[in-house]
């Protein structure tokens, strides 16, 4: 078999076999990786371009196979391994990184709807777009996704409350709500909220009960004069009427 001989600019390149075979390898998958296929075309450029006069033994071809089929197998093992990872993964909500051309990363967040199998690769289904499994970043265990919920309901309600000292009878479903929720809460959900959000907890509940006996006794306050006013009269009644029944008498 002849060697080839490259030529740039009317001039004879020289090139070693190790060259040419490196070269050989980068062209079948156009990139510096070493796969299954690349791996293949790698020996044969070895045996195109092995020195005539040393040519490369039996025993080192037979060496070079046994290594190729160790190769595949491996790969089918990882691609196995991947197919049965992406597949666990449906129904879980993940966060995946992507980068673009220019090395901008961007985000995406939701459900995995299902998994798609594409020429060796799986991809993840999330909103109805596929992303590949390169670019999986986290997935979210469904005990601390409720705990994430849990306190981010916790602390937007919170949010909306006044300083203690600013707290009003209007706040008073506000502050019962984030009583409700904490008291619910067990002490792993309690570690996603800062101290700042739990420190005036009581001083809010304490100042709320306040307000609310204060409201409830001005509002006894209120109803008390017209039960006085009803007695009173209730008690002229009984005295006219009595001194009534004595004028009859007399006569």
């Amino acid at each position: 078999m002849g060697v080839t001989q490259k030529v740039e600019d009317g001039k004879f390149v020289d090139q070693t076999a190790q060259s040419l075979v490196k070269e050989s390898a980068k062209k079948a998958t156009g990139n510096d990786s070493l796969g299954k296929d690349a791996f293949l075309q790698l020996l044969v450029a070895q045996m195109k371009y092995q020195d005539p006069l040393e040519p490369t033994s039996n025993t080192e071809y037979i060496s070079q196979f046994a290594t190729f089929s160790e190769l595949e197998q491996m790969q089918n093992m990882s691609a196995t391994l991947e197919l049965s990872r992406a597949s666990s993964l449906v129904g879980r909500t993940v966060l995946m990184k992507l980068t673009d051309s220019s090395g901008n990363e961007t985000h995406v967040q939701g459900n995995v709807d299902y998994v798609a199998y594409e020429n060796g690769k799986a991809y993840l289904s999330i909103g109805g777009e596929l992303y590949s499994m390169d670019d999986l970043d986290t997935v979210a265990d469904d005990k601390y996704l409720d705990a994430y919920k849990l306190a981010a309901d916790y602390m937007n309600t919170y949010n909306k409350l006044p300083e203690v000292g600013a707290l009003s009878i209007e706040d008073r479903d506000k502050v019962e709500k984030i009583k409700e929720i904490y008291d619910s809460m067990d002490e792993y959900q309690r570690s996603f909220l800062t101290d700042d959000y739990t420190e005036k907890l009581d001083e809010y509940v304490k100042r709320m009960q306040d307000l609310v006996k204060a409201a409830e006794n001005s509002e006894n306050e209120e109803k008390a004069p017209e039960t006085g006013k009803a007695d009173d009269e209730t008690e002229d009644g009984s005295e006219g009427t009595e001194k009534a029944e004595g004028e009859e008498g007399e006569e």
